[in-house]
């Protein structure tokens, strides 16, 4: 018994030292761009979250305009920091619109749950056949809510700003 507690002992010294020395870094340039996007893992720019985005952004399969959610301060961002020339949103993608969080009229939810698996972030609550309700700091306004919802209860609102987010109009 002894010794194959120090069989598992050293096999996990072996797993620790592996995970903390031999774990494959990321490439450098797809985490500054991931970094300059807006985290909504809407999949409005054909790709299914800003990573993937990000990644094939830097592989040359996708342009720095297809960001909708981003809008023009991200493309300007995206164009500095890869010395690109600035350009306009991509209308293929959609349009660029005001910050917004989903929220759901609770007296109109009849719990079919159908919300829920495509929300990328898990922001919304609820049990089948209970209400359900969005988790408002959570919630990146992706709108991927809306379409399964056969009630039509989900709206979507204003995000509303913390003063720490506050910036003056130009």
């Amino acid at each position: 018994m002894l010794l194959l507690c120090l069989v598992f002992s050293l096999f996990a010294l072996l797993l620790g030292f592996a995970a903390k020395h031999l774990q494959v870094q990321g490439e450098p340039l797809t985490e500054q761009i991931d970094a300059l996007l807006p985290q909504t893992q809407c999949g409005q720019c054909n790709f299914p979250g800003c990573r993937p985005y990000a990644q094939a952004i830097v592989e040359g399969r996708a342009e720095i305009n297809q960001c909708p959610p981003g809008g023009d301060a991200t493309i300007a961002a995206l164009a500095d920091l890869l010395g690109r020339e600035r350009v306009t949103l991509n209308a293929e993608f959609g349009e660029q619109k005001a910050a917004a969080v989903a929220f759901i009229i609770e007296q109109d939810c009849i719990g079919c749950v159908k919300c829920i698996p495509p929300c990328p972030v898990d922001a919304i609550l609820g049990a089948s056949k209970q209400m359900h309700t969005v988790i408002a700091a959570e919630c990146t306004g992706c709108e991927l809510c809306i379409a399964p919802c056969p009630v039509d209860c989900i709206i979507m609102r204003p995000a509303h700003t913390k003063p720490s987010q506050w910036q003056w109009q130009r």
